[in-house]
């Protein structure tokens, strides 16, 4: 069986549960290699997300480090037995991997936590404000993968059409509602969507005013995605290389301690909405 030359974020996670086992069981990569009648590399490309593995393999190789968490260990088993290629290995060779990860990500996350600083949530843009975003890239992006990311951008919004969409909690600062991005009559349109969107029956969103004293002075964008259970919770935190994939427990703690320390200084979801109303009517 061929390695994968570049597993997604979620086939590495899975590979990364498994090395954790291993590592709390105080076992050498070589012992599960010989329990599985493999070699260490073997186990190293499994615990890379290289390699797939079966359920069955999940389950012995969970016996043997003793895992006591049944229901994690189902989770694996699941993770594992997926099979199916979603709308986002369209993209595949069109658009960064990060952007197919991410798409992958939202699809299995139960709920959403966001903090946005200067732009809008990625999920709820329009096309002409994505569109504008995109454009400002530098160097330029082609023509195509504009319009390619502009539609992809689009597609993550299929998970809000679920019979049961996912709760989705957002914060963000007056400054992304301002940034004109693309002109008046963009913000405008958008502005006007994203109060559409906060009448949504799972979605929450909430604004930091710029009278605010106690914002934290960090310009990431955050998008914390709650996984089926708490161990496989994932933060993605924009960078100028592209998006990280972050789900070291401290690392966790740390974007839901931020994440609530801000929930506390916005404003209400009333006030939140009558800020971006007030704010498309100065467009």
């Amino acid at each position: 069986m061929p390695a994968r030359s570049n597993p997604t974020v979620r086939q590495a996670r899975l590979g990364a549960e498994l090395r954790k086992l291993r590592e709390a069981a105080g076992l050498p990569a070589r012992a599960a290699a010989e329990m599985i009648g493999g070699n260490q590399a073997k186990i190293s490309h499994v615990e890379s997300g290289r390699w797939g593995v079966s359920a069955e393999r999940v389950r012995r190789l969970a016996a043997f480090y003793s895992a006591a968490d049944e229901t994690l260990v189902d989770v694996l088993c699941a993770m594992a037995e997926e099979r199916g290629k979603g709308w986002w290995e369209e993209y595949r060779g069109v658009l960064p991997p990060s952007f197919l990860d991410l798409a992958e990500l939202e699809h299995h996350a139960t709920y959403f936590h966001s903090i946005q600083a200067l732009t809008i949530p990625g999920i709820f843009q329009t096309e002409d404000y994505a569109r504008s975003l995109f454009e400002s890239v530098i160097p330029p992006l082609p023509e195509s993968e504009i319009e390619a990311r502009v539609e992809h951008r689009i597609r993550r919004r299929l998970i809000f059409e679920r019979e049961s969409p996912p709760p989705f909690d957002g914060i963000i600062h007056e400054a992304a509602l301002r940034m004109c991005s693309g002109g008046p009559k963009v913000v405008k349109a958008q502005l006007e969507y994203l109060l559409e969107v906060s009448e949504w029956p799972t979605v929450t969103l909430r604004v930091i005013p710029f009278t605010s004293e106690k914002f934290i002075g960090s310009a990431q964008n955050l998008l914390y995605a709650g996984g089926v259970i708490p161990n496989l919770d994932t933060a993605t935190v924009d960078t100028a290389y592209g998006s990280a994939f972050l789900d070291a427990k401290a690392q966790l703690a740390k974007y839901r301690a931020i994440y609530d320390v801000l929930a506390g200084v916005s404003l209400g979801i009333r006030a939140s909405r009558e800020t971006i109303r007030g704010i498309a009517q100065e467009m």
